[in-house]
């Protein structure tokens, strides 16, 4: 009898096919012809389409937090400008590139409402969201509104790297007064 894979070694394929090919490309076919299987494998451990694509949005947001942390520090407070100053190199690097593509593409299909990603979106959204408001550095009342003007900025500055390129961004970026 052929190897067997496990639940966990699927979504590792499902990830690298998502992180490659994007969010809307994924299939069971798809993803078994990848692995080598029958895609009845793959129901067998995830029985809907909507379950694989939480696991992997899941499994990619684990590998999203080291990058976090290290665009915005771990249990540091820092101001507006100092978050957005120590963010925005990281964020905008290359390597970075695909989880954010990605992040766009969930958004993108948030906003057309196909579910499920209306409801993931704004999940990952107010999950970011209240992992970053306690590293701002600002009046408790204010936390809140800072977090979201700093998400909004980084957001903005990398729909226009996806859009218009890397050097439009850095250039906005820098006006605004981000170096990077």
């Amino acid at each position: 009898m052929g190897y067997k894979y496990d639940e966990f070694e699927i979504l590792d394929h499902a990830v690298d096919e998502v992180l490659e090919h994007g969010l809307s490309q994924l299939t069971f076919g798809r993803l078994a012809k990848r692995i080598g299987i029958n895609d009845r494998s793959i129901v067998y451990y995830f029985p809907t389409k909507d379950a694989l694509l939480l696991r992997v949005l899941e499994a990619i947001g684990v590998k999203l937090q080291p990058v976090l942390v290290e665009a915005f520090g771990s249990e540091d407070r820092l101001s507006e400008a100092e978050l957005l100053h120590r963010a925005w190199p990281v964020m905008a690097s290359a390597d970075n590139d695909p989880i954010f593509d990605l992040f766009f593409e969930l958004v993108g299909l948030a906003a057309a409402s196909i579910d499920p990603f209306p409801a993931v979106a704004a999940g990952l959204m107010d999950n970011w969201l209240t992992w970053l408001t306690p590293r701002v550095h600002a009046a408790e009342a204010d936390q809140r509104a800072t977090a979201l003007a700093v998400m909004a900025q980084l957001d903005g500055l990398l729909i226009l790297r996806k859009t218009l390129g890397p050097e439009a961004a850095d250039s906005a970026a820098r006006h605004i007064g981000i170096d990077g």
